[in-house]
This record gives structure tokens, C-alpha cells and sequence, in this order.
């Protein structure tokens, strides 16, 4: 995974500007030697600002950009002048990034809409100049306000794919050949396990110029809760998923037995997956005859909209995409 583009992982570091001093200046002129006070505010610091950009799918601009300094604002000066505000600097970032504190792991926020800006640390503002100061009884201050110091921390950036459909299966289910038939996404192929090490997204065309996005997890093995096989590292891209496809393949031994498994790691890694709405394609149906496929439908899950699929010879493959826009409808 070191020469990935899909990171959806970083640890960044951040620190927004201090503000600026403000002025302790005093006015002077030809025939005016003992004027009035007239220091100007400081700036404020620059921010440190997430803007979530739909055209980025991945934190791999982070990458290699671990500490991250805004710009401090510029000291107040004399004439009322006020200091400069310090540049802010706007990271962008994908839709479905959460943003968490490091040190405590607790969520800051999540950004789930394109466009929406949220600022991560917050510019410290500029000092009052002493003009702010002057009374009747003290009418030339010599001091200022000093600027505030800006804020810092280390953030953990997570991506959460946002996508309708989420892929669920064992290695080698074939769900990165389903994706490549009914997507124009080109995921790896191939006859082995654990060929996806990394989601794939693809856009399902339906009828009308309608559409949903359909997301390729990499595979779940027994005990991935625990860390096993690539473990709970992708599966908090099926959270925001609407529907969840569960994908088991003939070649299996139980099919209900494995649909069964699979909805149990889910369970262990987040109870509240199991709300979801969900739909089961048996793959590879291209190596049975249809007495065998009726013969297997007596033992699948009561109440579970499933369908028989070959993505080899396009069987079911429209039957399934009805089946998951009535659900997505839902």
C-alpha cells in the first residue's frame, strides 16, 4: 500500500497565527508635541480552514504535509493604522472526511456537504491599540492590548466514502467484477484473494438518466473485527452507505451460513450497520443450472430480497439493479 493514491488515513498537525500587538504610539507633529495617543489594533491570526471539495476522493495531498502554520498578524501602528490580518490557510479535503482530536480520539465534526467550510484552528485575535485606552482622566495610555495566541493541536483526518450502495463479501465474492460490469469503474481483477486493497467507486446508470453510486469494499474475512485479513481498516466506509449489498458466491459451501458471517463481523465492528437496509446477490451463478439455483433458494435467508448474478454472462444483473433502486427508493 505505500504507492497508493487512495490514502484515507492522515495525522496532521496545526497551528493558526497569533494576533498581533497592538500600537502604544503617540501622535506627534511640527506644532503638536504632545498629541494624543493613536496606536492602531493588531491583525488577526490566520485560520487553519477545512473545505470540503467534491472534486478530491482521497487525502493523499496530506500526505507528506504533516505540520501546517497560518500566518500571525501583523502589530497595530501609529495614525489608527491597524496590523494586518494573518493569511488563512484552507486545506481541502474530500467529501466524508471526520476530523478527530488525536490525543483524545473524539469526533470533531464530519463534512458531508460540498462547499462547507469548518475552521479547524481559529486565528487569535489582534491586540487593542492604546487609542481604545484614553479616558478624560487618562488621556495619553501608554500600553496596549498584547495579540492572543492562536490556537494548535494534532488532528486526525478519516475519510468515509459516502456512497448509496456498499459492497459486502468475502475475497474473491466477485465484487470488483460486478462493479466493472454495471459501473464504468476498472477495479483489479483477478482469481485470488484480496485482489481490492483499496475501495473503488463506481456510478450504476439506471433508467431515465437516473443513477446511484455503488462502492467496492475490500473483502471480510471471519475474525476481521479482531484485526484479521485487512481487518476493520475499510469498514467504516460501509457506514455511511444507504444500502448493503451482500455479495456471496455459489462456490461457498452455506450460503446462508456465510451471508450469516458476514453480517456478524458487521456487528461486532458497529452494531448500528444492522439497521441498514439490505439486498443478497449470489455470484458466479454462470457455473449453475437453474435447478440448482432453485434448489439453493430454499435455503436462503426468509425476508431478505436476494438475487442469482453472473457478472460473466449478465444474468440477474438488471433484476439486481431494481432490486437496489426500490431499496435506495425506501
Amino acid at each position: 500500500m505505500a504507492d497508493s493514491n487512495f490514502i484515507d488515513y492522515v495525522k496532521i498537525y496545526c497551528a493558526s497565527g497569533h494576533g498581533g500587538a497592538g500600537s502604544t504610539h503617540l501622535y506627534r507633529a511640527k506644532y503638536i508635541p504632545k498629541g494624543g495617543p493613536d496606536g492602531g489594533d493588531g491583525g488577526r491570526g490566520g485560520h487553519i480552514i477545512l473545505r470540503c471539495n467534491p472534486q478530491f476522493w482521497t487525502l493523499i495531498h496530506l500526505k507528506y504535509r504533516k505540520n501546517i502554520h497560518a500566518e500571525d498578524g501583523e502589530k497595530g501602528s501609529g495614525g489608527l493604522r491597524k496590523g494586518k490580518n494573518g493569511q488563512d490557510i484552507t486545506i481541502d479535503v474530500p467529501v466524508g472526511t471526520v476530523v478527530k482530536d488525536a490525543e483524545t480520539d473524539e469526533v470533531l465534526f464530519e463534512m458531508v456537504e460540498a462547499g462547507e467550510e469548518r475552521i479547524l484552528c481559529r486565528g487569535g485575535k489582534g491586540g487593542l491599540g492604546n487609542d481604545n485606552f484614553k479616558s478624560p482622566t487618562n488621556q495619553t495610555p501608554r500600553y496596549a492590548q498584547p495579540g492572543e495566541e492562536g490556537e494548535e493541536g494534532v488532528f486526525i483526518l478519516e475519510l468515509k466514502l459516502l456512497a448509496d450502495v456498499g459492497l459486502v463479501g468475502f475475497p474473491n465474492a466477485g465484487k470488483s467484477t460486478l462493479l466493472a460490469s454495471i459501473t464504468s469503474a476498472k477495479p483489479k481483477i483477478a482469481d485470488y484473494a484480496f485482489t481490492t486493497l483499496e475501495p473503488n467507486l463506481g456510478i450504476v446508470r439506471y433508467y431515465d438518466d437516473r443513477s446511484f453510486v455503488m462502492a467496492d469494499i475490500p473483502g471480510i474475512i471471519e475474525g476481521a473485527h479482531e484485526g484479521k485479513g485487512i481487518g476493520t481498516r475499510f469498514l467504516r466506509h460501509i457506514e455511511r452507505n444507504s444500502v448493503l449489498l451482500f455479495m456471496v458466491s455459489v462456490e461457498e459451501d452455506d450460503i446462508a451460513a456465510g451471508y450469516k458471517t458476514l453480517l456478524a463481523e458487521l456487528k461486532q465492528y458497529n452494531p448500528e450497520l444492522l439497521t441498514k437496509r439490505r439486498v443478497l446477490a449470489v455470484t458466479k451463478c454462470d457455473i449453475i443450472d437453474e435447478e440448482i439455483e432453485r434448489e439453493l433458494e430454499k435455503s436462503l435467508p426468509k425476508r431478505l430480497p436476494h438475487v442469482f448474478i453472473s457478472s460473466l454472462t449478465g444474468e440477474g444483473l438488471d433484476k439486481l439493479k431494481d432490486m437496489l433502486w426500490k431499496e435506495l427508493q425506501k
